[in-house]
């Protein structure tokens, strides 16, 4: 079988590093340098975009498609577009929050992270995409002694990746043990100053005050148990807090357009 010719970059010749001015109108040598050439840089984006685990329902999505101005479309929308356009354009790997997605199910949460994690991979910066129950389930499963995988093999990419995109997170029924996950990813994260998107269904809100028991259920504790919970009820308010601090608070409001347009481009 012949092989097809190898592709030789015209501009580096197959090198991997370009001459470039430093901008100076004299062409001397001492006036020129050299760096990576753009066909690494692309080969290097499309080798972490592989590597990000973005799911396959998702791969399509971009910032430059995410849909705002459709009929009935909250304004919402378009200030979260332009919050994450912005952040995508001013990111700074050590000096900047990461994102906290809130909104209803089908308002576009998953399609706003993956397409900022797209463009910072373009970027040749680290990234990862992980489901927050699809994640638990690894760890959990890491603990089987048939299993080879170990707790930490999962989670080293969670830790290192200089961006990491956790989607749904509280959508796991809380425990001591979702707790304390939640604690060490979060922490990890935020005392190595590493950037973090994070999406939820749930009310940006502290924890609900629960009502005292009587031995009997009262009036408070119905109305307790049929009120929607928040995100400090499912992550306790300590990891409330701390998300804060990592993230800035990004909302989305509307109706469930996934729905109605029978189009997974809305989370």
């Amino acid at each position: 079988m012949i092989k097809a010719p190898v592709e030789i970059c015209p501009l580096c010749e197959g090198t991997g590093w370009k001459t470039v001015s430093k901008g100076s109108n004299d062409a001397s040598i001492n006036d020129r340098r050299v760096t990576r050439c753009d066909c690494q840089l692309r080969s290097r984006a499309q080798s972490l975009l592989a590597a990000a685990r973005i799911p396959r329902r998702y791969e399509h999505c971009e910032l430059a498609s995410y849909a705002t101005d459709f009929p009935g479309a909250d304004h919402s929308l378009s200030e979260a577009h332009l919050i994450t356009s912005s952040f995508v354009r001013e990111y700074d790997p050590r000096g900047d929050k990461g994102l906290l997605i809130v909104g209803e199910i089908g308002t576009g949460k998953t399609h706003l992270a993956v397409g900022v994690l797209k463009e910072l991979l373009a970027r040749g910066i680290t990234g990862v995409f992980y489901d927050y129950r699809e994640l638990l389930k690894e760890i959990q499963n890491s603990y089987n002694p048939t299993v080879k995988t170990t707790e930490l093999d999962v989670l080293r990419p969670v830790f290192e990746k200089e961006v990491l995109v956790l989607d749904e997170l509280g959508a796991v029924k809380p425990s001591e043990w979702v707790w304390d996950t939640v604690s060490l990813i979060l922490n990890t994260r935020y005392n190595e100053q590493r950037t973090t998107i994070i999406t939820t269904n749930f009310p940006d809100l502290k924890a609900r005050e629960r009502p005292h028991t009587t031995g009997g259920r009262s009036l408070e504790e119905a109305r307790y148990s049929a009120e929607k919970e928040t995100l400090g009820d499912r992550i306790t308010d300590r990891m409330y807090s701390r998300l804060h601090e990592m993230c800035r608070v990004v909302k989305l409001s509307g109706l469930d357009f996934r729905q109605k347009f029978r189009s997974a481009s809305f989370r």
